[in-house]
């Protein structure tokens, strides 16, 4: 099932479910208890938000070996985690927003699991059933910020610096799917999702060991190689196969 958040100019923002090219309305809360309405408002009709509300946004850094190489460093003993802000979702069509500090601002796609299931100290075996499902992310990065500061918070958490969609898949499978990334007609990216170096499971499981996940926390599982500069005035389109696209202008600040 297809999960998403959505408004039109008469409903408020409130979560929705996909069929076909209709959007039905969910009454009560998809992390729990709900029931979906029938759908029969035309998707090209609804502005699509970010579909999940998190508490936290967990990264994972270098968990690709290609990119971990084109970032001149090694791929971690352990996953390499950081925090971005709620406040950095955007959804898609929103604008990515260059900052006036940064001169390197750059795309990175990636996979996102979408927490389901309050947990801490998840075991390897009960792992899969506290993801709800799947999205797709930009973890979009001033670069030239990140390698300035001690940490990567800055360089990471400006506004609109997470786009996320277009919705939740509940059923995809992550094993081997291609993610691509274009800017403009330029493609930059490509890579499977097999060639993480940390598994989903893997990620949930040793989070978990030191923080509690919440429902609706996302986990950004990392880029593959060929991250490069975001040019005012161009789309961002990341494709995951069997999961969607989200597509994002590029805009200068101000």
């Amino acid at each position: 099932m297809k999960i998403l958040r959505f408004s039109t100019p008469e409903l408020s923002p409130r979560f929705g479910w996909l069929y076909e090219d209709l959007v039905g309305q969910i009454d009560g809360d998809p992390f729990g208890e709900y029931r979906r309405l029938d759908p029969t408002i035309p998707v090209d009709t609804v502005r699509l938000l970010p579909p999940s509300r998190p508490s936290k946004i967990l990264c994972v850094g270098r968990n690709y070996e290609a990119h971990a190489k084109e970032q001149n460093t090694e791929v971690s003993e352990y996953p390499a985690i950081f925090l971005k802000p709620p406040s950095s979702l955007i959804g898609p069509g929103d604008a990515i927003i260059l900052p006036p500090q940064s001169k390197q601002v750059e795309h990175e796609a990636e996979l996102a699991a979408v927490i389901g299931k309050r947990g801490r100290r998840i075991q390897p075996g009960e792992a899969m059933n506290h993801v709800f499902g799947y999205t797709i992310a930009n973890d979009v990065t001033a670069r030239d910020l990140q390698r300035a500061d001690l940490q990567w918070t800055r360089g990471k958490g400006f506004d609109t610096f997470c786009p996320l969609g277009p919705w939740i898949d509940t059923d995809f499978n992550p094993a081997d799917a291609v993610i691509t990334c274009h800017v403009g007609e330029e493609l930059r990216q490509m890579a499977s999702t097999r060639d993480m170096v940390f598994s989903v499971p893997q990620l949930v499981v040793f989070i978990s060991s030191f923080m509690t996940l919440e429902p609706g926390d996302l986990i950004l599982t990392g880029t593959p190689s060929g991250v490069g500069e975001l040019p005012p005035g161009k789309d961002v389109k990341i494709n995951i196969e069997g999961l969607g696209t989200l597509i994002n202008l590029v805009v200068a600040e101000g």
